[in-house]
């Protein structure tokens, strides 16, 4: 499938045709192609802007098509560079969107104070949640331990009494873990709505989208959270939410595969992560899983791309439109 790459139906049977026939011409290719010799020479137009053909030395006047083993290699490589770049500039978002919740946490006290501890954490999550009247939005990465979440059964338990919605998104390795998996179908059976997926947004907790609570930092959400009431912050968390709930996989689902490549959603992902240039080890952190777990995983798709190495894997499952 040249076509994920980005070339054109009618650049790639072009250069199909050239692989096939390096010695052909214009008319030659457009009496193959079903084309008339104007699309072709357009099709020459782009295949050279992706360096995909050359002038030829054997035959003046004429290109030829570059082995798709250099040349396709090197716009999966271009690819890879341009996705890069663009995570890096999602990356630096969140990382903005984290540093405006902390200078507006300790500029404005009134907007937004620092909770210390985990005390003062489910003290402020009570308060909260007593004064909900709608709707509660909560982003769970990671795993959870078993005695955080029967600390937060009773004010749930409250909370769904008073007919409040609350929707809860965990990571995929959550469905790994029985006491995860057991309290999210407890949410299911008093009404709430459960989804995964492979990588989420930071932590964090809506009210009414009018508070949140986010750690102070990430990586270890028990040294304290922000409690964050300024609109712009807000609707940032909660476009950051919305979005990935949107492509979440509910609880209650029987599969998450892929039918055309029988991908999970965590493979997918997985290819995703390290096409971007990340290690083994940060594409499992992202995920919530082992480092070991990432190299089984793509030991697995590997084997089923039939690919000897990463690289060959990575072209392969750009051509299918796996990335």
């Amino acid at each position: 499938m040249l076509q994920a790459l980005g070339l054109t139906d009618t650049a790639a049977a072009v250069y199909r045709t050239m692989l096939d026939h390096p010695g052909d011409g214009v008319d030659q290719l457009a009496a193959a192609c079903g084309l008339p010799p104007t699309r072709v020479h357009e099709a020459l137009d782009e295949l050279a802007r992706l360096l995909l053909v050359r002038a030829s030395s054997e035959h003046p006047g004429q290109m030829r098509a570059v082995d798709p083993e250099i040349g396709l290699a090197d716009m999966v490589a271009r690819q890879e560079a341009e996705l890069a770049a663009r995570q890096a500039e999602l990356a630096a978002s969140r990382a903005a969107v984290t540093q405006m919740v902390a200078r507006r946490a300790e500029s404005r006290a009134t907007n937004g104070e620092r909770l210390l501890g985990m005390d003062a954490i489910h003290a402020r999550l009570d308060q909260l949640a007593r004064a909900t009247r709608s709707e509660i939005l909560s982003v769970q990465p990671g795993v959870q331990r078993a005695e955080d979440l029967e600390a937060s059964r009773p004010a749930d338990t409250e909370v769904f009494e008073r007919g409040i919605t609350m929707r809860t998104l965990y990571q995929d390795v959550a469905r790994n873990h029985p006491h995860l998996e057991v309290y999210g179908r407890w949410l299911l059976s008093q009404g709430g709505e459960v989804r995964t997926a492979p990588t989420i947004p930071q932590r964090v907790v809506i009210f009414d989208g009018t508070n949140a609570l986010v750690p102070i930092d990430p990586a270890d959400n028990r040294k304290g959270a922000l409690h964050v009431t300024e609109p712009g912050i807000l609707q940032a968390l909660i476009d950051f939410f919305e979005q990935a709930w949107g492509t979440a996989i509910p609880l209650g689902a029987t599969s998450s595969e892929d039918p055309e490549s029988g991908l999970t959603q965590t493979e997918r992902e997985l290819l995703r992560l390290l096409a971007t240039g990340l290690t083994d080890d940060v594409a499992g952190q992202r995920l919530g899983i082992a480092g070991r777990t990432v190299r089984r995983h793509m030991a697995s798709i590997m084997e089923r791309l039939g690919a000897a190495s990463r690289f060959e894997a990575g072209i392969r499952a750009a051509q299918k439109g796996w990335l």
